[in-house]
C-alpha cells in the first residue's frame, strides 16, 4: 500500500469508530476489579477462585495478542476488528449470565479472545490509514481510550456494582459493541489483504507458551512464593520456550513476527519507554485503591472518584500532546512529561491517613498532565517508523509488550511493599519500649478512651484493650509506610525514561524512518 500523501487529512469517522472499541475492551479490564468481592459473596468460594475472573482475561488476551499480526495481513484489519468485537460482545453475554465462577471464568476466556486482539488491531488500522505527519494528532485522540479508560473502570464499575449489580458491568457492553459493530461496517475501509500468507504454527504455539508461562509465573508469585518450584519452572519454561521462539523465527520463511524490527534503533527506545511506563502506571493505579479502601476505608466507587478528576486531566491531554508531537516530535514531550509525572508520582509518598482527598486529587492531575504529555508521543515515535505494512506486526508487539510490562508493574509493586511492610513492622516492634514514659502515656490515653466509650470500667480489660488498640495503630503506621516507600519505586522508573527522550527527536526519527524505508527497496 502506497504511503498517504502530505495534504491528506485525518479520516476522522475510522478513527473515532476505531477508538470506541478499544475503549470498550480497555475499560474491562480494569473496570471487572471493583466487582471481584461482589461475585466472591454471590458465588462463594475463595480469593483465590474468584482472582481467576481476572487472571483468565490477562492470560488469554496474552495468548491471543502475538497472532493478531497475521490475522490482519492475512484477512484484513477491517474484518478482523469487526470479529473481535462481535466475541467480545457474545463472551461479555456469557459473563452477564454467570451462575457460578467456573463458567464466569470460561466466559471471561471468550471474552479476552475479542478483546485482547482490539487494541493492537485498531493500532495497527489507523498506523495504515493515518498520514505520517498527522500520526501525532491521531494517537493522540486514540490514546484517550489508551489512558482513560484503565482510571475511569473504578469509577463506573463502582456505581454499576452498588447500583445495578456486578452483571451490569458486562451487560454494558453490548450496545457499545453493537454500535462499533455497525459503524465499523459502515465508515471503515479494508486493509490490503495477503492471500498467499500462512501462520506459523510453531511460531505461534512457541510465543504464546512463553507468554502465557510468564504471565501466570507473574500473577502468582507472590502467592507461591518466588522461589517455589512451581514459579521457578515457570520462568524456566518461559525463558527457554522463547528462546526457542527467536531460533525459529529466524529459520521460517514466513515468521510470526519479524525479528527485524528489532533493528530499528529508534523503534526499540520507544518499546523500552513505553514498558517502563506501563510499569510505573499500573504500579500507581495497583496502589491508589490500596491506599483509599485499605487505609481510608473508601468505597469502590469513592475511591475511583478519588482518581477521577486526573482521568479527565489525562484525557485532555491527549489531543493537545498529539498536536505538540506532530509539530515538535517525542524529544521534548518525553523529556519535560515524564520529568513532571515522576516528580508528582514521588510527591505521593508522603500520603498520611489523613491526606487532604483534594490535595491527592491535584498532586494525581499534575501527575496524569505530565503522563498525558508523554506517553503516547513516546509510542507513536516508534510506530512512525515502522513500514505500513509491518504495522499490524509491530502493534501487536507493542500490545505484548504493554501486557508483561503492566503484570510485571503490580507484581513488582506489590513485592516491593510487603518486604517494606514487613520491615516496617519489625522496626516499630524493636522501637517501642513498652516501660517508656511516651508508651505509658499513649495507652493511659488509650484506656481513658476505651473507658470513657464504656468499653469496659475494668482497668485490667481497659488496659488491654488499649494496648491492642496501640498495636492496632502500630500495623496501621507499618501499611502506610511500607505503600510510601512502594511509591518511590515507579517515580524512580518514570523518571529513568526522562534520558531515553534524547534519542526520540524529531530529526532521530524521521532519519530512522527513510533508512527503514529504504530498506524495503
Amino acid at each position: 500500500m502506497k504511503e498517504q500523501k502530505n495534504d491528506e487529512k485525518i479520516p476522522w469517522p475510522e478513527v473515532m469508530t476505531l477508538i470506541l472499541g478499544c475503549f470498550m475492551a480497555i475499560l474491562d479490564t480494569s473496570i471487572v476489579n471493583t466487582a471481584l468481592p461482589t461475585m466472591r459473596a454471590s458465588f462463594g468460594g475463595n480469593a483465590d477462585s474468584v482472582e481467576w475472573v481476572v487472571t483468565a482475561y490477562m492470560l488469554t488476551s496474552g495468548v491471543i495478542i502475538p497472532v493478531t499480526g497475521y490475522l490482519c495481513d492475512r484477512f484484513g484489519n477491517k474484518k478482523i476488528y469487526i470479529i473481535s468485537l462481535a466475541i467480545f460482545i457474545i463472551g461479555s453475554a456469557v459473563c452477564a449470565m454467570a451462575t457460578s465462577n467456573s463458567f464466569l471464568v470460561f466466559a471471561r476466556v471468550i471474552q479476552a479472545i475479542g478483546g485482547g486482539m482490539l487494541m493492537p488491531v485498531s493500532m495497527s488500522m489507523i498506523r495504515i490509514i493515518v498520514p505520517r505527519e498527522k500520526m501525532g494528532m491521531a494517537m493522540g485522540i486514540w490514546g484517550i481510550s489508551a489512558m482513560g479508560a484503565p482510571s475511569m473502570g473504578p469509577t463506573l464499575g463502582g456505581y454499576l456494582v452498588v447500583h445495578m449489580g456486578w452483571q451490569w458491568i458486562f451487560t454494558i457492553n453490548i450496545p457499545i459493541g453493537l454500535l462499533a459493530i455497525v459503524l465499523g461496517g459502515v465508515v471503515l475501509r479494508e486493509t490490503p489483504q495477503k492471500a498467499g500468507l500462512k501462520l506459523d504454527v510453531l511460531g505461534f504455539i512457541l510465543i504464546a507458551s512463553a507468554c502465557f508461562a510468564l504471565l501466570l509465573a507473574l500473577s502468582k508469585g507472590q502467592s507461591e512464593g518466588w522461589t517455589s518450584f512451581y514459579i521457578i519452572s515457570l520462568l524456566i519454561f518461559s525463558v527457554s520456550t522463547f528462546i526457542l521462539f527467536v531460533l525459529w523465527e529466524n529459520t521460517t520463511s514466513d515468521p510470526l513476527i519479524d525479528l527485524a524490527l528489532f533493528k530499528n534503533r529508534t523503534y526499540c527506545i520507544s518499546l523500552l519507554s513505553v514498558s517502563l511506563s506501563n510499569i510505573a502506571m499500573y504500579s500507581i493505579t495497583f496502589l491508589l485503591p490500596i491506599y483509599s479502601q485499605n487505609i481510608r476505608g473508601l468505597t469502590a466507587f469513592q475511591s475511583g472518584q478519588v482518581t477521577m478528576p486526573s482521568a479527565i486531566a489525562i484525557a485532555l491531554m491527549m489531543p493537545i500532546s498529539g498536536r505538540l508531537f506532530d509539530k515538535f516530535g517525542a524529544a521534548p514531550l518525553c523529556v519535560f512529561g515524564f520529568g513532571i509525572a515522576g516528580y508528582y508520582s514521588y510527591q505521593l509518598h508522603t500520603l498520611a491517613s489523613n491526606t487532604s482527598f483534594t490535595d491527592l486529587q491535584w498532586i494525581l492531575v499534575k501527575r496524569a498532565i505530565g503522563l498525558g504529555l508523554a506517553m503516547m508521543p513516546v509510542s507513536t515515535a516508534g510506530i512512525n517508523t515502522i513500514p505500513k505494512r509491518l504495522a499490524a506486526r509491530a502493534s501487536a508487539i507493542n500490545n505484548v509488550v504493554r501486557q508483561i510490562a503492566g503484570s510485571f508493574g503490580i507484581t513488582l509493586i506489590t513485592y516491593v511493599m510487603m518486604h517494606r511492610q514487613v520491615y516496617h513492622k519489625a522496626w516499630l516492634s524493636e522501637t517501642l519500649n513498652w516501660s517508656s514514659s511516651t508508651t505509658v502515656i499513649a495507652i493511659k490515653n488509650l484506656q481513658s478512651m476505651v473507658i470513657h466509650h464504656g468499653v469496659s470500667s475494668s482497668s485490667v480489660v481497659s488496659r488491654y484493650c488499649a494496648e491492642g488498640l496501640l498495636s492496632s495503630i502500630m500495623q496501621q503506621k507499618a501499611y502506610i509506610s511500607s505503600v510510601n516507600d512502594a511509591i518511590i519505586v515507579p517515580a524512580i522508573i518514570v523518571l529513568m525514561i526522562v534520558p531515553l527522550g534524547l534519542f526520540l527527536s524529531k530529526t532521530a526519527v524521521e532519519n530512522e524512518t527513510v533508512k527503514q524505508q529504504s530498506r524495503l527497496i
